[in-house]
């Protein structure tokens, strides 16, 4: 009772797959710039929240290497929190927000 794949497929089914796989890649794209998009503002957010403290409270290094530890322990798996790339986010903040 084996019945062949081209027996049990539509004339059709190729095109219909090759167009769902070209949605899903699509989607898989637009998910990735929109996620992308959001980490950006995040990054921004958080250099300008270090810019203010400091503007406002006089953090200095030692505040945001302790920021760095909390927010690694915290989020282990984002390497985002290197106290190198919170010294970057804080440089990006004086950029205008896009």
């Amino acid at each position: 009772m084996t019945e062949n794949k081209e027996q049990i497929a539509p004339s059709d089914y190729a095109e219909v797959l090759k167009q769902l796989k070209e949605k899903i890649r699509a989607a898989q794209v637009k998910a990735a710039l929109a996620v992308n998009a959001e980490l950006v503002h995040l990054y921004w957010d958080i250099g300008n929240t270090i810019l203010n403290r400091q503007n406002q409270e006089g953090w200095g290094k030692k505040v945001i290497e302790r920021l760095a530890r909390d927010l690694k322990s915290a989020f282990p798996d984002m390497k985002e929190f290197s106290i190198q790339s919170l010294l970057y986010t804080f440089i990006c903040s004086n950029l205008p927000r896009v």
